[in-house]
């Protein structure tokens, strides 16, 4: 699944080919995401500037001069600027033409994404009204995060993927960051000192740049918005790399099991 890094990585890419563009033309090839793309979605789009294209959580948001296009990725999905002279793909559902010629496809094979429309304020729709502060955000701090685990029995690894609590960290990066922090992802958050929360913000926000920086990471099928892959994988230290040696001290990396989740560290260097 993409995930903030993947998001924000496609964010930047697009941003340049969109800012400021007015729609040509709006094909819909297939409405039957996880909600069905608005049927009304040329009528709004055609004709109007798209803004600005940002990003909150795992979501990105098209700003336009009549309203916001709110564009979730889904399982497996992508975004990408086409020269508009090939033909849209099996897996393609969404094509928006801009003024420039260009075009931005939305291609999702597993059809989990979801493509909506809003003329009230975005941040306050159903499915963002509710979410954290972000994890690159100031108000993400290591006092914020040790505030909301008082109590909190369930494991910190759970508790960082909680997007009501904090928005956007999912299960690569929260293994990632716990392992660079030294903390066991089933350690229950509750448990876990304000001293070793400051220390967990600096990994989190530490390994999410490194990913922006490096694209993102390609576990199955992720490209950016150019088709290219993200290269983060190249440097994981403790996900999916069970029964391999610890980068820092060579101790076998562990896996288990929590929740429905694979969670993965190293336990030698993580307390």
């Amino acid at each position: 699944m993409p995930e903030l890094p993947e998001v924000e990585t496609t964010c930047r890419g697009i941003r340049p080919h969109v800012q400021g563009q007015r729609i040509r033309a709006v094909q819909v090839y297939n409405r039957h995401l996880r909600w069905p793309v608005p049927a009304s979605l040329p009528r709004q789009l055609i004709g109007h500037t798209l803004i600005d294209v940002t990003r909150r959580a795992k979501y990105l948001l098209f700003q336009f001069d009549n309203g916001t296009l709110i564009l979730h990725l889904g399982m497996s999905g992508s975004l990408r600027i086409s020269d508009g002279q090939q033909a849209a793909e099996k897996h393609e559902h969404v094509e928006i033409t801009l003024d420039s010629g260009e075009c931005l496809r939305l291609r999702d094979p597993r059809r989990f994404g979801a493509v909506l429309w809003t003329r009230k304020d975005p941040l306050q729709h159903k499915l963002l009204k509710d979410l954290g502060p972000e994890p690159l955000g100031d108000t993400c701090t290591g006092a914020y995060l040790y505030g909301k685990s008082r109590g909190r029995k369930g494991a910190i690894r759970d508790f960082l993927m909680n997007t009501k609590i904090v928005a956007g960290i999912g299960n690569i990066y929260a293994n990632e960051a716990l392992f660079h922090a030294g903390i066991r992802p089933q350690r229950a958050a509750g448990s876990i000192s304000q001293a070793r929360y400051l220390q967990l913000v600096t990994a989190i926000r530490s390994t999410l740049k490194k990913a922006i920086r490096a694209g993102g990471t390609t576990l199955r099928d992720f490209r950016n918005s150019q088709g290219q892959p993200g290269y983060f994988q190249q440097t994981l230290h403790v996900y999916g790399r069970t029964g391999e040696p610890c980068t820092a001290c060579g101790t076998p990396v562990r896996g288990l099991r929590l929740g429905q989740r694979s969670a993965f560290f190293c336990p030698h260097c993580q307390t």
